[in-house]
């Protein structure tokens, strides 16, 4: 598994750690699969601040997940670049057609804690070519999950990525977490991702602008830190983790964006 697949490890034991706790996200797939995969992590990633961070940020995206869901029945859900992330499980609201997709080695990973059926599968898909889109299956809708993985493309295969999705699909809703260029700067010194091995990553400042010529819009920017899944934290722990993970400072490095086409 090369670096960038190994990224994957740092949430599965952010999730499995603040699972472990009981708050914020019950994830029993993620400590089963941590226990079974996991290895010693260094520096940042074993931090108990991010676990928190990460465990958040799955919150969100299933939360959106399941209010797309509620307003699109006859959609697909994409997850791309699902990792070892078990939120088809996690998701309450009914779905017809989930679609987990990474690398293959990845999927092989998945096939050996997660089995297909009906309407949950997993294909092997590389995000950086636009032409694997094909393989999607047709809906009259799609709700893409796109958590930790803009970073990893340049603009150019991001767009070119959405461009080719929003071609598919007649309504495309797309949840979508960006470094910005100064983010994606500073990530080659202070990032987590560092201790697998990855220092190149990629930040958009304006995503708007980068989405001028497309059908695509931004339709919002979301929290990553909702107020609510902060008080689940100990008094102390919210003073400390609002420093890290809230505020101009930490928008100056990484949003979370909401498109619609």
């Amino acid at each position: 598994m090369n670096e960038v697949n190994k990224t994957l490890f740092i949430p599965l034991y952010g999730k499995a750690m603040v699972s472990k706790r009981q708050i914020i996200l019950r994830d029993p797939a993620a400590e089963r699969i941590w226990g079974a995969e996991g290895f010693p992590l260094r520096g940042k990633s074993r931090s108990k601040w991010l676990c928190c961070n990460m465990a958040m940020r799955a919150r969100v995206f299933d939360g959106w997940t399941e209010t797309m869901l509620a307003q699109n029945k006859d959609a697909v859900v994409l997850h791309i670049g699902c990792g070892l992330d078990s939120r088809f499980e996690r998701v309450k609201a009914p779905y017809g057609n989930w679609v987990d997709c990474d690398f293959p080695d990845v999927i092989a990973l998945r096939k050996k804690y997660y089995a297909e059926s009906e309407r949950y599968h997993m294909i092997a898909l590389d995000a950086s070519d636009p032409q694997a889109i094909a393989a999607l299956p047709e809906a009259p809708a799609a709700i893409v999950v796109l958590e930790g993985l803009s970073m990893y493309l340049t603009n150019d295969q991001l767009l070119c990525f959405l461009n080719a999705l929003q071609a598919k699909y007649p309504r495309l809703h797309v949840l979508m977490d960006v470094y910005t260029e100064f983010g994606a700067k500073a990530s080659k010194y202070k990032n987590p991702i560092n201790d697998v091995g990855v220092t190149k990553v990629y930040g958009v400042n304006d995503l708007e602008a980068l989405l001028k010529e497309s059908k695509i819009r931004v339709r919002a920017e979301h929290s990553f830190t909702p107020k609510a899944l902060i008080g689940e934290l100990k008094p102390l722990e919210r003073t400390f983790f609002r420093l890290l993970f809230t505020g101009k400072m930490y928008r100056k490095i990484y949003r979370l964006y909401e498109l619609e086409a």
